[in-house]
């Protein structure tokens, strides 16, 4: 059997460097973009929470952020989750997908859901949304990357299943 050296951390110790910053905090300049594209089922992974996280960092330094969501996605912006009760918590961070988008959109960010990935993939209606996404047309989702690139945006895209 191995011989573990070394004494335990306690909760509060620290175990690595937080303070050490190897890039520069880079801010936007004005009038710069960002889009995120997430094609990403919720609760399967971390990647769809950890890009919402990443978008707000993004568009609290000053970027103009849109998040785009398809496929699965779109599920991420579903206003009808909750259990036993719409919007209750059953668990914590049961709700982090829903508390992270209006976070997001409430400090400015926009957020699209594919109507098709919605109504033809899922059965959403576009009242099963979040209040202030906005529901865009199945082809939107390439015309907002191609958009993205004629602004120079910066662009991250997440494809998961």
């Amino acid at each position: 059997m191995a011989q573990i050296i070394g004494e335990r951390p306690n909760t509060g110790d620290v175990i690595v460097d937080y303070d050490e910053k190897l890039f520069d905090d880079i801010q936007a300049n004005e009038g710069e973009k960002a889009y995120i594209f997430m094609h990403t089922v919720p609760y399967e992974g971390s990647v769809g929470f950890v890009n919402m996280l990443t978008a707000t960092r993004i568009n609290r330094k000053g970027f103009d952020t849109s998040m785009v969501l398809y496929g699965p996605g779109v599920l991420m912006a579903s206003a009808t989750r909750g259990f036993p009760t719409v919007g209750a918590e059953a668990f914590p961070g049961h709700m982090n997908f829903n508390n992270q988008l209006g976070t997001f959109m409430k400090e400015g960010g926009k957020v699209y859901a594919c109507r098709f990935a919605m109504a033809a993939l899922y059965g959403m209606r576009e009242t099963d949304l979040i209040d202030g996404v906005k529901p865009m047309h199945p082809l939107d989702v390439l015309d907002a990357t191609l958009t993205a690139r004629r602004e120079g945006a910066l662009v991250l895209q997440t494809w998961t299943l």
